[in-house]
This record gives C-alpha cells, sequence and structure tokens, in this order.
C-alpha cells in the first residue's frame, strides 16, 4: 500500500502523546531536581524523602485502576481532559506548600491526576495505530518520560536561579493547560476524525484480528484477573518500574552526593543520562516493529526485544568498580537505555493479547502494580541510604541498591516467558 496515500495524522497523534508525556515527566521531576534545596528549607531526612515518594506512587497506584477503567467507559479524549487538568493544578499549588505533610498532600494530588497519562496514552495508540506499528509509537510517546527527564534538569535550574523553587512548579505546571487547548481542537477517535482519510483509516484496522479485536467483544474487569495475558503485564510492571522511580526520583541527588554536582546549574551528565532513556524508548520500539515487517511473529519480536532490554540493564552493577565520574555516566546510561526499551515494549503486549476495550483498564491494573513495587521500594532505599549515610559511605548504600535494579528485568523477563510462552491473545 502506498504510505503517501494513506497519510500520516496517525502520527500527529503520536506527537500529541508524546507531548502530554513530556509534559507529565517534567511536573514529576521538578521535586527531585529541588530536593537539596527542599531538604534544606525543611530539614527532610532521607526518610522523609522517601515517604514523600511514597505518597506520590501509592496514590499513583490506586489512580491507575480507576483511571484505567474510566477512560475504557468514557473515552480517551474526555479522560487525557481529567487528567491533564487535575495533575497541572496539583503541579502549581506545589508552590504554596510550606511543611512536609503539605507536599506529600500535593505530590499525591499530581500523583492522581499524571495516573491517567498512560492508561490514556496506550489505548489511544491501540486505538490508532496497527500492531505492527504499536511498538514504535508506543516508544516515541513513551520517550516524552525521557525528553522530559532532559529538559528539566536544564530548565528547573534555570528558573530555580532566576526566580525561585515555587516558581518552577508554577511555570512547569502550567505547561499542561497549553498541551490541552491542542488536544481538545485536534483529537478525535478515528472513527470521528473528520481529517483522517479512508486509505489510512483501513491502514490502521489492516491487522485487526477477531479474537482480539471483534467490536462486540464484552470485557468483564473482575475477568481480567483471571488472565495469564494481565498477569503478565503485571509482573513486568511490578519488578521494573520501581527501577524507574529510582532513576527519576534520586539519580539527581546520587550525582550530587557523589560527585558534588551542583544542581542549581544545568549538568551534562543528568542530560546525558536521560537522553540515553530517548534513544532507548525509540529504539527499542523500533526494534520490536522492524522484526515484524521482516517476518517476524509478534510475540517474538516482543520477547527478542524485552530481553536484549533487560541485559542492557544488567551494566548499573558495575558502578561499584570505578570512581569515575563519566565511566559511571556511561553505565547508568546503558541502564537507563535498557529501561526504557523495555517499557516501549511492555505496554505493547497489553494490545497484542486483549481486546481494545480492555486495553486502558490492563495498562491500569499493571500500571498499579508497577506503582505498588515504587510504594515498596522507596522505603528500603531510604533505610539504605540513611544507614550508610550514618556510616559515612552514601556511595556503597547506592551500589547495594544498583545490584538490585540490574537483575530486576532479567526476573520479570522469565517471568513473563513463563506466564505467556507465545503471548496468544486472550479468549472471551
Amino acid at each position: 500500500m502506498d504510505q503517501q496515500k494513506i497519510g500520516n495524522y496517525r502520527w500527529f497523534v503520536c506527537v500529541l502523546l508524546f507531548f502530554a508525556t513530556t509534559i507529565n515527566y517534567i511536573d514529576r521531576q521538578v521535586m527531585g531536581l529541588l530536593k537539596p534545596v527542599l531538604e534544606k528549607e525543611f530539614n527532610w531526612t532521607e526518610t522523609d524523602y522517601s515517604h514523600i515518594v511514597m505518597a506520590f506512587t501509592a496514590t499513583y497506584a490506586i489512580g491507575l485502576v480507576i483511571f484505567g477503567r474510566f477512560i475504557d467507559k468514557i473515552g480517551t479524549k474526555k479522560g487525557y481532559t481529567i487528567s491533564i487538568t487535575i495533575w497541572s493544578i496539583a503541579a502549581m499549588l506545589h508552590a504554596a506548600v510550606k511543611s512536609t505533610f503539605g507536599f506529600g498532600v500535593v505530590r499525591a494530588s499530581l500523583a492522581a491526576g499524571e495516573s491517567g497519562n498512560f492508561p490514556a496514552a496506550i489505548k489511544t495508540v491501540s486505538e490508532w495505530f496497527p500492531k505492527k506499528e504499536r511498538a514504535l509509537a508506543a516508544g516515541i510517546l513513551d520517550s516524552g518520560s525521557n525528553i522530559g527527564a532532559c529538559v528539566a534538569p536544564i530548565l528547573v535550574p534555570a528558573i530555580l536561579g532566576w526566580y525561585g523553587w515555587q516558581e518552577a512548579f508554577i511555570i512547569t505546571g502550567a505547561l499542561g493547560f497549553i498541551w490541552l487547548v491542542a488536544w481538545r481542537i485536534f483529537y478525535e477517535v478515528p472513527a470521528k476524525q473528520k481529517k483522517l482519510s479512508q486509505a489510512e483509516f483501513e491502514y490502521i484496522h489492516s491487522d485487526n484480528e477477531a479474537t482480539t479485536e471483534n467490536k462486540d467483544t464484552k470485557v468483564n474487569w473482575f475477568k481480567l484477573f483471571s488472565l495469564k495475558q494481565t498477569w503478565a503485564f503485571i509482573v513486568g510492571k511490578f519488578f521494573t518500574d520501581p527501577v524507574w522511580y529510582f532513576f527519576f526520583f534520586w539519580l539527581p541527588s546520587y550525582f550530587s552526593s557523589t560527585f558534588h554536582l551542583d544542581l542549581k546549574k544545568p549538568n551534562l551528565p543528568l542530560i546525558i543520562v536521560y537522553s540515553a532513556a530517548t534513544v532507548g524508548a525509540i529504539g527499542g520500539g523500533f526494534l520490536s516493529s522492524w522484526l515484524i515487517k521482516r517476518g517476524w511473529l509478534v510475540y517474538k519480536s516482543r520477547k527478542i526485544t524485552l530481553l536484549i532490554s533487560a541485559l542492557c540493564v544488567l551494566p548499573i552493577i558495575g558502578a561499584r568498580y570505578t570512581t569515575d565520574m563519566w565511566t559511571v555516566v556511561w553505565l547508568i546510561s546503558l541502564s537507563i537505555l535498557g529501561n526504557a526499551a523495555w517499557s516501549a515494549n511492555i505496554y505493547t503486549i497489553v494490545s497484542d493479547m486483549l481486546p481494545k476495550k480492555a486495553v486502558s483498564s490492563v495498562i491500569g491494573i499493571g500500571g498499579m502494580a508497577g506503582a505498588l513495587g515504587g510504594v515498596l521500594f522507596p522505603p528500603f532505599i531510604g533505610y539504605i541510604l540513611d544507614f550508610y549515610k550514618n556510616s559515612g559511605n552514601i556511595v556503597a548504600g547506592y551500589n547495594v541498591i544498583f545490584i538490585i535494579c540490574g537483575f530486576s528485568f532479567l526476573l520479570a523477563w522469565l517471568l513473563i516467558h513463563f506466564l505467556t510462552p507465545k503471548m496468544k491473545p486472550a479468549e472471551f
């Protein structure tokens, strides 16, 4: 089929999702970048900070399940509108907080809104892309989280230096409302989008399978928990999402305490590290999509890409054997690259194995599992770092955490392989 005749409106939709995710992660990362400033102003210990992170991740876990089911019922356009409105208001409210408890409250509010992002985004991908392009589309939108992580270390220190920490929350929080205008004007589902050509509409639905894409399929939400396909996604998120939370919330502090970087200035190490995530997200999505176009079965392309991604995370264990900052930067960069490539593909296995009407719900359920892991991991991180900080060797504490991060993805891959060897579509 001639690609020029097909059109590319679906990729415009993907760009919208990319920017939404970018803003999502800018808002999420602001506090991590401001941690050295805020912990002095509010006298936080590492354990105090871990409790604030727990408030975010616990609410995020609950919110994912609620938003996942909610978006399956009301649709992506309304669901995304509600989600980004809540999180943008919450992000700006950080500027008004006067206590540690207050930060816990606004972080929970931010999490409640942000929990709608990925259920809405991945459902949108399943509606707008054929299977052979979904991993790449998911990789592009997921790279927004990494671009956000790259932009924030430049934007936030600049705002902090020019104005103050309150303004950093206000200015970044306002970005969501700009995106919301574009979403309301330009987005509709394919069946209602007047700017979509008939050729592109047919292409989007060209590889639908009756078992997973039947419009008459009725999905019982509670039945989803009885499916191995759902549990494959659950374990894939539970054992790997906490690693990304660690990278996201603690890496700025790690480089500050270990290599004495000034977080009030843009930092090249953090920019390099989070840029690697962009390469991983797009590269991982491209690899599995490329393998499918080369004739590989869908499940084989996903499985091999997930395995390669898991192996890329392992080198972070080597950080304990060097004191050279740039060696550590490249080791962590490769691990974050693998993490991002994993994320791009773990999302697509949901739409590979389950009907569109269940995609947002399962994304929410699995996201809840990942966030639950994110709730359990921070107290351990806080305990380990406080223990080693009190003994005068906080670097050793980070090394312990690096070892756990390195092996978590391989464990997740083995469990997914055991649950769904050939990733067969679920039958209802």
